[in-house]
């Protein structure tokens, strides 16, 4: 009874605290100091009072919240990501953190049965996905989670698994892009993928997750080039994009807005011999291009830039893979090294698909630093620490 006596004495104190505060402080500038502060604290801080919790949770702060933390930062935060079978469970921190530059590199393993990554963050929110199970997001900062049901796509890969065909031998598995309509402020997974591996019509289909109606629905027309099978689409800018299987490369781009298709641009190479080799990727804020050269065992990467009447790319830099532990088996050569990220403005971040070494580049003395970060497996992806939620 003390106990609980004391405990009642201390929220009345804490509550009166508050209101002094407020008395001193006008809300808006209350806000302001709020905005500058990381996710972390502010988690807690919900907890002062009503105003604070109903102010913190408004998708007006998160967004302003994400804003000055991109602002003061010189670079993202890198996580390797990890799924593992036990849905109950927490996310767990894999091993110690590394820091590099100004850059903080996590590894994170997430409780779900999917074991693929979408390409990058979308507002802090982590998506992963699997060819035969439920996908789910995550926010690694609030611990938030949520999983969504399986598509036809993925329907169609079980019954195929199941009935033992031969029709995915030599075709490369579907990948997930997960991005955000900034116009609706809502969120969406997109499955877009050759239709005739599938028996099914047109050059490709594409299904979109809808959050509100929990269901997958067909957008049409889809895509009428067909697109590459290997490599993750990425979103930037309201958009996610894809390079298309044509003789001439091309960027294709679906805007999560309208849900329409449209080719950009070709890309600055002409045809992609393996689509191992090709990544696309966010650099620096920039959508980039990246295209290991076999056998010469240089790897280039592009940014694209101009207007949206004349989009043009621009070299940034190449990567000499003989520097890089990158040593290609005979007859199997490896795919291309993921670009990550740019940290202070001269080191880039590449790293293999699927665990160590991490890659340091420094752009200006052109040296390689690696590291055997991360010990485990893991899908690299750049992070910045965020409230928002689906």
């Amino acid at each position: 009874m003390r106990k609980a006596s004391m405990d009642r004495v201390l929220r009345d104190r804490q509550q009166d605290n508050v209101e002094k505060h407020r008395q001193l402080l006008p809300d808006d500038v209350v806000e302001l100091i709020l905005e500058r502060l990381p996710v972390v604290s502010l988690l807690r801080f919900k907890s002062v009072s009503k105003t604070w919790k109903s102010t913190i949770e408004s998708p007006s702060f998160k967004q302003r919240q994400l804003m000055i933390t991109r602002r003061k930062s010189r670079g993202p935060d890198v996580v390797y990501v990890t799924g593992f079978g036990n849905e109950e469970d927490e996310i767990k921190e894999e091993e110690a953190n590394i820091v590099v530059g100004s850059c903080v590199i996590r590894s994170l393993k997430f409780p779900t049965r999917s074991d693929k990554v979408c390409y990058g963050t979308c507002d802090g929110l982590v998506c992963l996905f699997s060819n035969r199970h439920p996908s789910a997001v995550f926010n690694p900062a609030t611990r938030w989670r949520r999983s969504f049901s399986l598509s036809r796509v993925q329907r169609l890969i079980i019954s195929h698994f199941k009935a033992r065909s031969n029709l995915f031998c030599h075709t490369r598995e579907p990948q997930l892009g997960f991005g955000k309509d900034k116009v609706r402020g809502t969120y969406k997974p997109v499955w877009l993928f050759n239709s005739s591996e599938f028996d099914l019509d047109n050059a490709t289909t594409c299904e979109v997750f809808d959050f509100t109606t929990n269901a997958w629905r067909d957008v049409l027309p889809a895509s009428p080039y067909r697109i590459l099978d290997g490599p993750r689409p990425v979103y930037f800018d309201g958009s996610l994009y894809w390079l298309t299987e044509c003789k001439e490369t091309k960027l294709l781009s679906f805007d999560l807005h309208t849900e329409t298709f449209k080719v950009i641009c070709n890309a600055p190479f002409s045809h992609v011999p393996d689509p191992r080799f090709v990544v696309l990727c966010i650099l620096d804020n920039r959508l980039c291009v990246s295209l290991k050269f076999y056998p010469t065992k240089t790897q280039v990467i592009w940014s694209l830039g101009g207007c949206n009447m004349m989009m043009t790319w621009k070299q940034m830099c190449s990567i000499d893979l003989t520097e890089t532990t990158f040593h290609d088996p005979p007859y199997f050569p490896r795919p291309a090294l993921l670009p990550i990220a740019i940290v202070d403005e001269t080191i880039l971040l590449l790293g293999y698909r699927s665990g160590p070494p991490l890659v340091i580049h420094d752009l200006h003395t052109k040296s390689y630093v690696l590291d055997c970060f991360p010990k485990a497996s893991g899908y690299p992806v750049c992070y910045f620490p965020s409230l928002f939620s689906n």
